[in-house]
């Protein structure tokens, strides 16, 4: 039996013994799915840099490249340059343009690979933005993303927050950009839990109002929309946007707390996937969606709802620091060498934080090498002083 010490809240330390492994049945690349799975993928950052981390930036992308392989070995889709690859908190437009080409040309390998790429306006300060320039901004990411080939994300905007005045801006800007949109594309709305930067999104505090002015806005550009992600951490928000989106146009749900009841659905309908959990937990999330396209809503939830402990855990506010888990996850799983991030966000969580996520990731049965997460657990551990 493998164990180690975990600290809890009153500073003791906890003799934790890790489960075995569970071996799922997870889904083969490029499988149909009763849903549309969107992964959002982090990015690894690169140790051995010589930078000022808080200021620069270094990735490791074969490193970087290598995870995405492995979601879409899973039958699952990438969510490319999103917020889970700190877009925004680290991953400024240069470095996102590189993780992009690579991996659409990774894609491209890759039978039955499904990318969609995350186009924002990071690129101008939002202290110095106009409607003008927003759009602007907004149509050279697009240009970048389309001119490879690529599907789009169209992402939240802090420029726009800062400088729309009414949902009559919004509604402007967004039409202009998906007037040049080569395909259908995935709006994204972010809740300010995950970025307080786009509180009053849509044109205002009040979430009734702000709903419908996204949904009208929607409504008036549905045939360049294939869907919306709404990250509100609100099942009932979402449910209700759901039910009033337009024909054609899909609910991917971004709900990290609430996702299994949300993607299983009711007699009205269902919600597809794009989400952040989905990358941490990727062979749970395989494994349950292959059931769900098979065996239905029953076994789905079996397989997933043990998940949502660990999720919450991640997700816990400050929400936006949630990237620091997720890393800690790839470093645990083998799927990177060291756990250190962009900005050096590794520091973002407390060490609580990371025990808490530790024994739930083990007690859901996530390691698949136990003697390794165990192993570099009391790497994390040794340098916050816990022996």
């Amino acid at each position: 039996m493998i164990t180690l010490a975990l600290p809890r809240a009153d500073r003791s330390l906890e003799r934790f013994a890790l489960p075995d492994p569970v071996r799922w049945n997870t889904a083969r690349p490029g499988e149909t799915l009763a849903r549309a799975v969107l992964s959002a993928a982090h990015v690894v950052a690169d140790p051995l840099a010589d930078i000022a981390p808080m200021r620069e930036i270094a990735i490791d992308f074969d490193a970087t490249q290598r995870f995405r392989e492995h979601l879409w070995d899973l039958g699952l889709g990438v969510a490319e340059a999103m917020d889970t690859a700190q877009r925004g908190m680290g991953l400024d437009w240069p470095s996102a343009k590189i993780l992009i080409r690579n991996t659409l040309a990774s894609a491209r390998q890759r039978p039955g690979a499904v990318v969609f790429s995350g186009v924002g306006t990071e690129q101008l300060a939002p202290e110095d933005a106009t409607i003008e320039s927003v759009i602007a901004a907004y149509l050279e990411q697009l240009s970048y993303v389309q001119g490879l080939g690529g599907r789009v994300i169209l992402m939240a905007s802090r420029a726009l927050a800062r400088a729309a005045r009414s949902p009559a801006d919004y509604a402007r800007v967004y039409a202009r950009v998906l007037s040049e949109a080569d395909q259908p594309v995935i709006l994204h709305w972010l809740g300010e839990m995950f970025d307080p930067a786009l509180a009053g999104y849509w044109g205002g505090r009040d979430i009734d109002a702000a709903m419908d002015s996204c949904l009208g806005m929607i409504a008036d550009n549905a045939g360049r929309i294939a869907g919306i992600k709404i990250s509100l951490l609100d099942k009932e928000l979402e449910i209700a946007m759901r039910r009033r989106l337009p024909e054609g146009v899909a609910m991917y749900t971004g709900d990290d707390f609430n996702y299994p009841e949300l993607i299983a659905g009711d007699i009205k309908g269902f919600s597809h996937a794009l989400l952040g959990i989905f990358y941490p937990i990727a062979p749970i999330a395989s494994a349950a969606l292959k059931a769900l396209t098979q065996d239905g809503a029953a076994p789905f939830r079996t397989i997933l709802d043990p998940t949502v402990e660990l999720s919450r855990e991640l997700f816990q506010a400050p929400t936006q620091y949630y990237k620091t888990g997720v890393v800690l996850l790839a470093y645990l799983g083998g799927h990177q060498e060291h756990f250190t991030m962009l900005g050096a966000q590794q520091g973002a969580r407390s060490v609580l934080h990371l025990a808490r996520v530790f024994r739930h990731a083990a007690g859901i049965g996530l390691f698949q090498d136990p003697d390794q997460a165990a192993q570099r657990m009391r790497h994390v551990l040794a340098l916050h002083g816990i022996a």
